[in-house]
């Protein structure tokens, strides 16, 4: 069962909503796949949390715990994921418009 679920996340982590109590490793292949899919982590841990993140900034919405390493890699994948940082510091703020620099708005 573990290795079907694991070739289930590789093809789209959004199926670990579906997944009852999915190992670590699971949830890591997941938001590897997709970043989002952090919104089905029950147990997050700064690991899961930071490959969510490198994959997709904008998963930093569903991090409970904002560490300052967590929040520059998500604004260094997207500087629009600024915006669901809690607590901003002004590396962050940089990290965020060096990022942006080459995005027309």
């Amino acid at each position: 069962m573990d290795e079907l679920c694991l070739r289930a996340v590789k093809e789209n982590g959004m199926i670990l909503e579906y997944i009852k109590n999915p190992t670590e490793e699971l949830c890591i292949e997941a938001v590897r796949q997709n970043g989002l899919a952090l919104k089905y982590v029950k147990e997050q841990t700064a690991e899961i949390c930071l490959e969510a993140v490198k994959q997709n900034g904008k998963a930093l919405r569903y991090v409970n715990n904002q560490s300052d390493e967590i929040c520059i890699e998500a604004v260094r994948q997207n500087g629009y994921a600024l915006e669901y940082v809690r607590e901003q510091t002004e590396e962050m703020c940089i990290e965020a418009v060096k990022q942006l620099r080459g995005v027309t708005i």
